[in-house]
């Protein structure tokens, strides 16, 4: 067992239950309005685009492009020392949204705005695994 402090923990709410049923799945899901045909992250009630309340559950590819990242080098708390540094990045989904992750699998030194990447999952816990993309083969 660790002796390091425990992962910030994400809330899991209604909203967003099946977004992380499907990571333990090793699923990636976004919402889509079923009125409009949009795409959307993070989980809302109802669609960004059009304000229908007909969002459903979609999988999507998981691939995407670098947008924007930093790499950090000073942990946010001792549960996330040992992975420094580490990049957080917005990752631009083929399917039009953009999340914020972080990207492992390569040196940070490495990533590269307009960079493909493919998500890949770690399980943080046994009930939260948590989706992060690494560079696309």
């Amino acid at each position: 067992m660790s002796d390091l402090p425990s992962k910030m923990m994400p809330p899991i709410s209604p909203e967003t239950a099946e977004y992380w049923a499907a990571c333990k799945r090793r699923e990636l899901v976004v919402q889509r309005c079923t009125s409009c045909g949009a795409h959307q992250f993070y989980p809302r009630v109802l669609c960004t685009a059009c304000s229908a309340r007909t969002v459903e559950w979609v999988g999507v590819t998981g691939r995407g492009t670098v947008r924007s990242f930093t790499v950090v080098r000073r942990a946010v708390s001792e549960a996330y020392a040992p992975e420094v540094p580490y990049v957080v990045a917005l990752i631009a989904l083929a399917e039009g949204p953009t999340m914020m992750s972080n990207v492992v699998g390569c040196a940070p030194e490495s990533v590269r705005i307009g960079m493909p990447v493919q998500v890949v999952f770690e399980d943080w816990s046994e009930t939260v695994t948590v989706p992060k993309f690494a560079p696309a083969a």
